[in-house]
């Protein structure tokens, strides 16, 4: 049966390669970028994979809450029901650390945007949905009170931060939804792949993109996922695993998840 699946971030690396799978097996996928001119670009090859109407792009900046919000309207504004949303844009290195709404980029693009878009579009997720975010090996304790403003670790600390952030608010809305709300499950898809991201982290080539995206296709669509809610998978091991120990405490998670709600709180008006 075809889904309807959004990719954030879905105009190269993982994402577009998920795209092109998912694409190609039938389904409707809904491709972001934050270029309009490469957007339309890709979704037009894109659409090679699949037949008419297998795609639609969506033009967003997920530094910026305001564009955050309009991205869930216009998705909204088309489908009454959304089967997957898969949270794969990340940042890693940045020439400027102060968003637009003086937010940290890296935390704003990583942690924040992907909630505010997860919560916008839980009602056309329903309980039969599911959830994606795309997480990472890298994972290091962070002060919560970071996610206010611009942080002053370098490059590698905050993304390492940021991908904890993004896996503990998972937990934290896995279990605050419970079987009323769609799968949510973190996703590390495998270390040193060959995105833009590593060759620009690293240095390095990296491996077959098709390794992470396969595990976003099995995230999405696959019986193994159907009870995982909540739950992290490491695809360097090849299963569920342990994440940081913070994303296993509740308490902490909350409290991650009620600073990025303070966050949010400036911007709903």
């Amino acid at each position: 049966m075809q889904k309807t699946i959004l990719i954030t971030g879905s105009t190269d690396g993982i994402g577009l390669e998920t795209a092109k799978m998912l694409i190609a097996e039938g389904h409707k996928v809904l491709v972001h970028g934050r270029n309009k001119t490469k957007l339309e670009r890709v979704a037009g090859e894109l659409s090679r994979f699949g037949g008419a109407g297998s795609v639609e792009s969506y033009v967003s900046d997920l530094s910026i809450m305001a564009e955050v919000v309009r991205l869930a309207a216009e998705v909204a504004e088309k489908h009454d029901s959304l089967d997957v949303l898969i949270n794969n844009a990340g940042v890693y290195r940045v020439s400027a650390t102060a968003s637009p709404d003086t937010l940290d980029v890296r935390f704003a693009v990583n942690t924040i945007a992907p909630y505010l878009l997860t919560k916008k579009l839980l009602p056309l997720l329903g309980g039969s949905g599911r959830v994606v975010n795309l997480s990472s090996a890298a994972q290091a304790p962070l002060n919560p009170q970071d996610l206010n403003g611009v942080s002053a670790h370098n490059d590698g600390m905050a993304y390492a931060q940021s991908k904890l952030a993004l896996t503990m608010w998972s937990a934290a809305m896995a279990d605050s939804l419970g079987a009323d709300g769609p799968v949510v499950v973190a996703v590390n898809p495998a270390s040193m792949l060959g995105s833009k991201m590593v060759k620009e982290a690293y240095g390095v080539d990296g491996a077959d993109l098709r390794i992470g995206a396969d595990i976003l296709r099995r995230a999405a669509l696959s019986d193994e996922f159907a009870a995982a809610s909540g739950k992290y998978f490491d695809n360097d091991s090849g299963r569920f695993s342990s994440p940081h120990p913070d994303a296993s405490n509740p308490q902490k998670c909350a409290e991650v998840v009620s600073v990025i709600e303070n966050v949010l709180a400036r911007f709903s008006n």
